[in-house]
């Protein structure tokens, strides 16, 4: 088994509680990481004996262009998009981090990463 990542996917949304969140828009990114079987891959060095990292990105890059209140309902909706798009991935994880968010106070980034 291998470890394949993709990391700081940035993305400009409009997620948030309050209503200057969605019409300004933030910063986030997003990083993916899952176990998967690579023994294939290590030896044909063929894209179709592994996972196509565009097709994560893909799904993530569709599930962060809808707006959500909370960062928990955006990390689990890319959460059940890529486990029911890439059924071949059976663990994996998923972080969503928010630039700045509003707190009341200095914070450089707000997440939720969730385990599949």
């Amino acid at each position: 088994m291998g470890r394949i990542e993709l990391c700081g996917m940035k993305f400009f949304a409009r997620h948030g509680c309050l209503e200057s969140e969605r019409e300004q828009g933030n910063e986030f990114t997003v990083d993916f990481s899952c176990e998967y079987d690579t023994s294939y891959a290590e030896r044909s060095d063929d894209l179709c004996d592994t996972l196509d990292y565009s097709r994560v990105y893909a799904v993530v890059a569709r599930q962060m262009a809808v707006p959500s209140m909370l960062l928990e309902n955006v990390t689990c909706r890319i959460a059940d998009a890529i486990h029911e798009e890439l059924p071949e991935i059976e663990h994996f994880q998923i972080t969503v981090s928010k630039k700045n968010p509003p707190v009341g106070g200095e914070c450089e980034w707000a997440r939720i990463t969730l385990r599949r």
